[in-house]
């Protein structure tokens, strides 16, 4: 347990602080392998315990329809998060700046055992920081699955729920030298003129999760198929796929604006191929032939 936890996932660091002493964190799961120590945090969170209202003031923006509403108060955003399994006051709420580099979290303290160590960046929280702070001129976060091949080279997995990110992932995983980032979330960057990937906590059925980075060097939208087949894909067309499986902010125009200009460098700079694959690791050779 402690009083201060950092986090560094896609070369952007976290750094969270508790305001109460009786306030203890822990991290869990896939979350383990991406804690750093004394590194210049990128955005800074303090949390506290605080007895929650049920209503929030302020104009809602936003409504995922599940867990969480986003709201604008004052200059700042404010995220609610909800269960009925607990109660109709909030479980969390998380005030935000608009530009993601500094905020409060406040857990609703009777629903929390006091004894009891918490995750306060639990999610979907985490990912919502990351997704918003990206979207300033920073990256983007796509629905995929990534592997490190054995000579270094990224190569980026794309598709919505069932079509075999997870599955792909597991068809490189036990090959020699091969690194999977994640099976079901990949963050890309640009840094000094090149797309880089890098794998993220936020995990699928798999639970394959790696702080590493590599060079992005090819995107496949992925199909399955009788045998293995892998045309290449124009950029138009490419952009339209990976749009499709993004986690823009919507309610920000200026987030919105960057993301497509981002995917429209990345779609220029990287091969983009339609994949066909059977359930065999024939797949991983096709593509590796093909480097």
């Amino acid at each position: 347990m402690t009083e201060r936890l950092e986090l560094c996932i896609a070369d952007i660091t976290i750094a969270v602080s508790s305001l109460d002493l009786d306030l203890k964190f822990w991290v869990g799961g896939g979350n383990k392998k991406f804690i750093v120590e004394e590194v210049a945090p990128n955005i800074k969170l303090w949390v506290s315990w605080s007895e929650l209202c049920e209503e929030i003031s302020g104009e809602k923006i936003f409504d995922s329809g599940l867990l969480w509403k986003l709201y604008e108060l004052n200059g700042f955003y404010l995220f609610r998060f909800a269960s009925p399994a607990l109660g109709s006051s909030p479980y969390k709420i998380a005030k935000m700046q608009k530009d993601f580099k500094w905020g409060e979290v406040f857990l609703h303290r009777p629903y929390f055992d006091p004894g009891l160590a918490v995750y306060p960046l639990e999610y979907p929280l985490d990912e919502l920081l990351f997704i918003n702070f990206l979207a300033m001129g920073k990256g983007v976060e796509i629905h995929a699955s990534g592997v490190i091949d054995l000579f270094g080279q990224g190569h980026l997995f794309v598709g919505q729920s069932g079509a075999g990110k997870t599955m792909m992932a597991n068809l490189w995983k036990d090959a020699p030298g091969i690194t999977v980032l994640s099976d079901d979330r990949i963050i890309l960057r640009k840094m000094e003129n090149t797309i880089w990937m890098y794998g993220t906590p936020w995990h699928g059925e798999a639970g394959l999760a790696s702080p590493a980075k590599a060079l992005l060097t090819g995107i496949y939208f992925l199909e399955h198929g009788e045998e293995n087949k892998l045309v290449l894909h124009k950029p138009a067309p490419s952009l339209g796929r990976l749009f499709a499986c993004i986690f823009p902010p919507f309610y920000s125009r200026e987030g919105v604006d960057f993301t497509l200009g981002f995917l429209e460098d990345v779609v220029r700079n990287v091969p983009c191929y339609e994949l066909k694959f059977k359930p065999d690791k024939s797949v991983v050779e096709l593509i590796q032939q093909n480097v």
